[in-house]
């Protein structure tokens, strides 16, 4: 059977532990719920091995204004285009959601993103703003 490709750390410590024998002996000994999974999944989370794509400048630009205004709710468009720019920049496809908690993670990895965007560029917040397109038309 074809491995898995690991995602994160989680993963690589699955394999290893799996490989050697460690896996089925905790199973064995502290019971089929033994945390692995759980534990698996923090890891991954905490230290993915995939980096994020860059932000276009429509989706830099809809970000840096999202998150100037402090928000208690999202309606739904603008989650349509949150889920947008969170499946173009991971790589994932992040569906339509009623689940709060889901939301504000993809957010908050969002944030990460654009917050490193605006911290490399310390000098020029708005990186986009000096940007021209061939017709020297300021890009919006």
């Amino acid at each position: 059977m074809a491995r898995k490709k690991a995602q994160g750390l989680g993963d690589t410590i699955d394999q290893i532990t799996t490989a050697t024998g460690i896996k089925a002996l905790v199973k064995f000994v502290a019971g089929e719920d033994c945390g692995c999974d759980q534990r698996k999944e923090a890891l991954n989370k905490l230290f993915p091995y995939s980096k994020p794509n860059c932000l276009s400048e429509q989706d830099y630009n809809f970000l840096k204004e999202f998150f100037e205004v402090t928000r208690g709710s999202v309606v739904p468009t603008v989650q349509y285009r949150l889920n947008q720019i969170y499946t173009s920049t991971f790589n994932k496809n992040a569906e339509f959601t009623n689940c709060g908690s889901c939301l504000l993670d993809r957010i908050s990895e969002l944030k990460k993103v654009f917050e490193e965007y605006v911290r490399q560029n310390d000098n020029n917040p708005d990186i986009y703003a000096d940007y021209e397109d061939v017709t020297n038309q300021k890009l919006i």
